[in-house]
């Protein structure tokens, strides 16, 4: 090869490969069809991921009943909560057995059983016991297990608020 044509070959411009017809039109289409499928799914991704990532508020206390009406013999009482469960919203009853232990202190208990989570009921066997009627599982007037169930059952949290007895979440039982 002579001098002259090596310096003519070292200065040609480069030769680019050009795009065909064929190969416009599929990255056309498939970047437009990503583009349709991403509007399609991030919305319906969106409504499944939103309620996880909604903070939760702090927990809050329910108006049950008067301070004065609670006795030393738990006495069963029925309240609603507001309640939201991702987009829907509803208003359950609630029911807690609420007494006072031998300092006066006040103290409320879920009637869910812990054994197969039945409703228990003071006093039905005439032992001042809670009894569950599934599996005879049998608690302390504190809701301490006594036979059947292995944990005692879960309390609420309670305050005290102008004569007014206010109860809150559910927590695992303190006083056994």
């Amino acid at each position: 090869m002579s001098n002259h044509e090596q310096h003519e070959t070292s200065h040609r411009p480069v030769q680019r490969k050009e795009m065909s017809r064929r190969q416009f039109l599929s990255y056309t289409l498939g970047g437009t069809t990503a583009f349709m499928m991403g509007g399609a799914v991030l919305p319906m991704v969106r409504f499944a991921v939103d309620p996880l990532l909604k903070k939760k508020g702090e927990g809050t206390f329910v108006k049950v009943v008067e301070e004065n009406k609670i006795t030393n013999e738990p006495q069963e009482f029925k309240f609603k909560i507001h309640q939201v469960d991702g987009w829907y919203e509803s208003e359950p009853e609630l029911v807690a057995w609420i007494s006072k232990n031998q300092q006066g202190e006040i103290f409320a208990l879920s009637p869910v059983c812990k054994h197969l989570g039945c409703t228990i009921a003071w006093n039905t066997k005439g032992k001042n016991e809670y009894d569950c009627p599934c599996h005879d599982a049998r608690y302390s007037k504190d809701g301490k297990n006594i036979t059947v169930a292995n944990t005692p059952l879960d309390e609420y949290d309670v305050m005290i608020d102008q004569g007014f007895i206010y109860l809150g979440a559910i927590k695992p039982n303190t006083r056994v």
